[in-house]
């Protein structure tokens, strides 16, 4: 085989690199997109050559006086741990790496290298330790608890038949209590007993239609929940039943924090070719399909966003803690992954999951 040309390879390399890369000239105006910057914008390398990086790129942080200078002096310049947008989606948490380009002078290498999966796959990970701790607590508490407040039940109930109406009304408080604790505990043993994803090829679409139709009948009756679907989306990997339960317990979330004269939520799909996800053994998965589920209520308080995922975490006044909890492992049966970003007047929990390989079978 004959050996690829120093160009050949040039072009072979910028091609495969993993992270989203752009040339910049000394105008500050973008020459050239890898593929993976390509996803990551949402745009092709033609249709974006000239244009200026900065009204293409969101960055909260002031960064263009030092990218200036590290052009000037042909020096390296590294920033981590910055927001980095599009203006079409939410930011991601990203290191940038730039550094002058090889003899070409004032052109410089801009890297883009998001962090938010590596440390979501984290997350993951820890969530599914705390999932299996939740579910040996379920099996202890129904074992020891269930039953003796069936006996207290029966018992109020029994002392009530001779009491008058005025201790009857206390008789009545413990019954009350008691059938309350054992809700609870039912919803933790629901949040044991979830079972394995039953993985087929699945239209996120209809999921989304069935679980915005079961809000609005219900729960959610007070909101207006608008559609934002890109048509063209593939179908997903995924349990069509899990997958709405997700959806349900997002709307669930956003319809009871909203005002009681309503709100508003915004279900949006999109692709996006650059989301990687790098499993415990090494291997990666590709996590292209995006579901957002975004609302304008008041936002997730600040002291409980960072473990919003974790069971008994809740931000609702007699909240269990369980629906995120579940929301997050089930996700994380599905090999994909789920985040938030949330400020006041607007949160958006975004959902992302592979693709559906071609012999999957297909919902009905």
């Amino acid at each position: 085989m004959t050996a690829p040309s120093k160009t050949q390879a040039d072009s072979a390399i910028w091609a495969s690199l993993p992270v989203p890369a752009l040339l910049v000239d000394q105008d500050d105006k973008i020459i050239d997109i890898n593929p993976a910057a390509e996803g990551f914008l949402n745009t092709s390398a033609k249709s974006i050559h000239g244009e200026p990086l900065w009204d293409r790129l969101a960055i909260d942080a002031q960064i263009e006086e030092a990218f200036g200078r590290a052009r000037d002096h042909s020096a390296p310049l590294f920033v981590n741990d910055v927001d980095v947008g599009t203006g079409e989606r939410a930011p991601l948490h990203c290191n940038l790496q730039i550094a002058p380009l090889n003899d070409a002078p004032g052109v410089m290498m801009f890297l883009i290298s998001p962090r938010e999966l590596a440390g979501r796959m984290t997350q993951n990970h820890s969530v599914k330790s705390a999932a299996k701790s939740a579910i040996g607590m379920a099996e202890m508490l129904a074992h020891e608890i269930k039953n003796p407040l069936a006996g207290i039940t029966g018992a109020a109930q029994l002392l009530s038949m001779g009491l008058s109406k005025d201790d009857q009304e206390l008789t009545d408080l413990i019954v009350e209590e008691t059938r309350r604790i054992v809700g609870l505990l039912e919803q933790v043993e629901q949040f044991g007993n979830l079972s394995k994803p039953r993985m087929k090829a699945v239209n996120v679409h209809d999921v989304l239609d069935r679980a915005r139709r079961s809000a609005l009948l219900g729960f959610g009756a007070h909101m207006k929940i608008a559609e934002d679907y890109d048509p063209s989306l593939p179908p997903a990997a995924g349990d069509p039943d899990q997958l709405l339960q997700v959806v349900l317990n997002l709307l669930k979330n956003a319809s009871e924090a909203a005002d009681k004269k309503g709100g508003n939520i915004r279900l949006h799909t999109y692709y996006e070719h650059s989301f990687r996800l790098r499993r415990a053994d090494g291997t990666g998965v590709s996590l292209p399909l995006q579901i957002e589920v975004i609302d304008d209520g008041p936002g997730l308080p600040k002291e409980i966003a960072g473990d919003i995922f974790d069971p008994f975490v809740s931000g609702r006044e007699n909240g269990t803690g369980l629906g995120l909890a579940l929301v997050s492992k089930i996700i994380s049966d599905h090999d994909g992954w789920i985040s938030v970003d949330s400020i006041p007047s607007r949160t958006i929990f975004r959902i992302s999951l592979p693709l559906a390989p071609r012999n999957f079978e297909e919902t009905s």
